[in-house]
């Protein structure tokens, strides 16, 4: 390459560097597309074999995905990324017929194992096999190829047909078809549902008086219907329905064996009678044969709690008993629980019948004191009384205290990095009533753009499986619904974050289990106390207003000097604010600095927050594992009212204060919804939206920490923590709030390869200005629907890491729609260069 000698050398390195970058992203792009065309997929498929590519499923000549029958077949496609069998090419990489133990590496490979040797010690050489031998295994545990399996195939059309005869098709007709082309195999699957079965005559037939007594007299409604079709999980669920209105009626020996129903199979009209038996008789084993004994009502006559029990105790006797209102609690030592809140929890009575729901919901409440390892529950019978039962409660204490410790790695763009800590101390059982004292102590560090930072704070807390009210407004909730009273006191103290904001928090929370899937909680005093300790920093902090105003005295002042910090700032904002001729002159100046000044006020304000809440949340989740459930909570909060009541006084803002601290006066309302669904080939589809508003009253401004922000790994993925709205509005502060906030997000959750899972999502929301404030400029207010324009919108994708006990989450978000833009706002930053990468564990939601 020729130089020009005229040229400046800062241009020419320039050039070169700029050459070099270029250079540097072909030949990555070159790699990759090498790697991408140097993976065959059928490279290690042998001659006769083929690699399934595709499975079709058309049912009555209709093509579909056939969800519902997935778990039907037996031989599925390795799952792809991109269109791509990821999992497939890293497998390849790998080979089976490679040594597996050292001493095989070395006879295969001697050259190599006898220089690692000669020059280290046999010690290296040998993890030097061993190196091979495991990156060689790590790519084995990738998918292998699935194989086309004919056996498989043919099991597969069984399935099918067993399934469509469980829905009543009894004609239907099942093949499969093999499609083939250069190793890879496509099947299709074809289905002739035909015409479905349905009831016709439905008869109940109980031979015993007892349970025929019982029957009649629930009420309960078959859900055998004549004229609805056949299905095999009708019959269950009757099946299911019958056993339990018989056990939760005093017949703790029912079982499904007692019940048959059949079925007229010699009808050719797709219609079929139902008979539906329940036995008069239930079998039991007496010395090796079974004889038949009528059924009875069962009534509990004992009931003994063991609260101290572990399988090492369990042949020694007792030590201490002591018998509360019929029931005999018994202990290998010593009785360290008072009977009397331990009995609020067993709903099993003396001399009650027996009932299903009774134990269950006992064995739930002892579960949900958080005191023992094991809640067993066992009935035996009364000697020579087969109708009277014995009820024996095994309790597993956990250890009286335990510690806990927890840390986690932080980053974002207020934190660029930095690591916290938490220590906690348990004490289980601490008044004898089954309470929970935590005490616990957090730090954190971290490194910010304006240096090292630290958070250190404790908080102690003690939870009552009970409520502790006042004028007997404890029976209001019945126990049945597990109430809880938590108490908490804490306090943090920050340094170099923000404002060096220092905490007192006070909570009395109630909370109960209205039904297995709905939950109430009322916050009563939950009192917060913020105290800014450094407001001398705000223009350091906020530096962007800092600039505008700084502009702005430059003009004001007809001077170019800057202005000092922090007085000569905060004493300009108030001259300027009550100039009425640099108003009338400079309306837009004078605007934006009573602007900065009321934002200012606001921030380094101290606040009292004395909050009553009301919350309630659904949630239909059964296990940690189920993907199939909805998600809602709403929440009402009032800060300030009661106090509000106490206190006349004012200060120089004209905010109502109360000992001297200014007091938050404002309503809150907060909704959540969320729902899943589980698709085929271990893939989710999330969605979840959320509305959000604050109410101020009697000239009360909203604290910083409960206001809204926007943007984050959790909210809208594109935009950094606090850098989006309010509106329209794109001021370029460092932390923007709002009143009112709208989000939702919609994500496609699925396997790539392994741990890693995969997400592509959109976000949209933003936050509004609500309170009608003359500080608020239009553009940032919510108005009318016209205000909904504004909504952000962010696209992108994610990498997720499945560590099982955590997820280690990466997602990428892009601008896709920018409401503040003039001109262009759908996808005009819509690059990497302008894209926000986030770093999360677990999902976002």
């Amino acid at each position: 390459m020729l130089l020009n000698k005229n040229k400046p050398q800062e241009n020419t390195i320039f050039e070169f560097l700029w050459i070099a970058k270029i250079m540097k992203k072909l030949s990555i792009y070159f790699l990759l597309i090498f790697f991408l065309f140097s993976c065959n997929s059928t490279e290690h498929v042998i001659d006769g074999k083929y690699l399934l590519t595709k499975n079709t499923i058309v049912i009555d000549s209709v093509k579909t995905s056939g969800t519902e029958l997935q778990k039907y077949i037996l031989q599925k496609p390795n799952s792809r990324f991109l269109g791509m069998p990821f999992g497939v090419y890293f497998y390849n990489i790998g080979d089976t017929s490679k040594p597996k133990k050292a001493s095989e590496w070395a006879i295969k490979n001697p050259k190599s194992y006898q220089f690692i040797k000669r020059f280290f010690s046999e010690k290296q050489s040998i993890a030097y096999a061993n190196s091979f031998i495991n990156l060689n295994k790590w790519f084995l545990e990738f998918d292998a190829p699935e194989l086309l399996n004919e056996k498989k195939i043919k099991k597969t059309q069984d399935n099918l047909s067993a399934y469509y005869k469980t829905q009543g098709f009894f004609k239907s007709k099942v093949s499969a078809k093999i499609d083939t082309l250069k190793k890879k195999a496509k099947v299709t699957y074809r289905i002739n549902k035909g015409n479905p079965t349905v009831f016709d005559s439905i008869q109940i037939k109980i031979q015993s008086p007892i349970l025929d007594s019982i029957y009649k007299n629930s009420g309960i409604t078959s859900l055998l219907k004549k004229g609805e079709q056949y299905k095999d999980q009708t019959f269950r669920n009757e099946a299911k329905e019958v056993v339990k209105l018989f056990r939760n009626n005093g017949i703790y020996n029912f079982t499904e064996s007692a019940l048959g129903f059949y079925v007229d199979s010699t009808r050719t009209d797709n219609k079929t009678n139902v008979d539906f038996l329940v036995s008069s008789n239930r079998l039991i084993e007496n010395n090796g044969k079974y004889i038949e004994r009528p059924y009875k009502l069962h009534t509990i006559r004992k009931i003994n709690v063991i609260t101290d029990y572990s399988f090492n105790n369990s042949l020694q006797k007792f030590k201490d008993t002591l018998n509360y209102k019929g029931v005999q609690f018994l202990a290998y030592n010593k009785i360290l629980y008072n009977p009397k809140y331990l009995y609020e929890n067993i709903f099993l009575k003396k001399d009650g019948i027996y009932k299903d729901t009774l134990t269950n919901l006992t064995r739930r409440n002892l579960k949900l004191l958080n005191n023992f390892k094991s809640t067993i529950i066992k009935f035996s019978y009364e000697r020579n009384a087969e109708d009277e039962l014995t009820a024996d409660i095994f309790l597993a204490p956990f250890e009286k205290y335990t510690l806990g410790f927890d840390t986690e790695l932080t980053h974002s763009n207020i934190r660029n990095i930095g690591v916290s800590g938490k220590f906690s101390l348990t004490n289980r059982n601490t008044f004898k009533g089954a309470e929970l004292a935590k005490m616990s102590f957090l730090g954190s560090w971290f490194n910010s753009q304006n240096g090292p930072g630290w958070e250190i704070g404790s908080d102690l807390s003690l939870e009552i499986p009970r409520f502790v009210a006042p004028f007997g407004l404890s029976k209001f909730v019945p126990k049945q619904m597990s109430p809880r009273t938590l108490f908490s006191l804490g306090s943090s103290f920050q340094k170099n974050i923000g404002l060096d904001r220092q905490t007192f928090t006070f909570l009395t929370d109630y909370k109960w289990q209205y039904s297995p899937t709905k939950t109430i909680q009322l916050e009563i005093f939950n009192t917060q106390y913020i105290k800014n300790l450094n407001v001398s920093s705000f223009f350091n902090i906020y530096n962007s207003e800092y600039q505008t105003l700084n502009s702005i005295s430059k003009l004001y002042n007809n001077t170019s000097n800057d202005l000092t910090l922090p007085n000569g700032a905060t004493n300009f904002m108030n001259t300027v604010v009550n100039d009425a001729n640099f108003r009338a002159s400079n309306p837009e100046e004078y605007n934006t600095s009573l602007n900065i000044l009321n934002r200012y006020n606001i921030i380094t304000s101290d606040f009292l927050i004395p909050i009553l809440a009301y919350s309630y949340t659904f949630n239909n989740q059964t296990s940690f594992k189920d993907n199939n459930f909805s998600f809602f909570r709403a929440r009402i909060a009032n800060s300030g009212n009661f106090l509000g009541l106490f206190s006349s006084e004012r200060n120089e803002n004209n905010k109502k204060t109360f000992l001297n601290i200014p007091l938050a006066q404002y309503f809150k309302t907060d909704i959540e919804y969320k729902k899943f669904w589980e698709m085929n080939n271990n893939s989710v589809i999330a969605f979840r939206t959320f509305l959000g508003a604050i109410f101020t009253y009697d000239n009360s401004s909203i604290p910083f920490v409960k206001a809204y922000f926007a943007g984050g790994s959790n909210d809208i993925r594109a935009w950094q923590t606090y850098e989006l709205g309010p509106g329209a509005r794109n001021n370029g502060l460092e932390f923007n709030i709002g009143s009112f906030k709208f989000l939702s997000s919609l994500e496609y959750r699925f396997d790539v390869v392994g741990k890693l899972k995969g997400a592509l999502f959109i976000d949209a929301g933003n936050i509004w200005d609500i309170s009608g404030s003359s500080f608020v400029n239009e553009n940032e207010k919510l108005t009318n629907f016209s205000s909904l324009q504004n909504i952000a919108i962010g696209s992108g994708l994610g990498a997720r890491v499945d560590f099982n006990f955590l997820i280690l989450r990466f997602d990428v978000g892009f601008k896709t729609y920018e409401p503040y833009l003039q001109n262009q706002k759908w996808f005009r930053n819509y690059n990497f260069s302008n894209a926000v990468y986030n770093i999360g564990i677990n999902y976002p939601f």
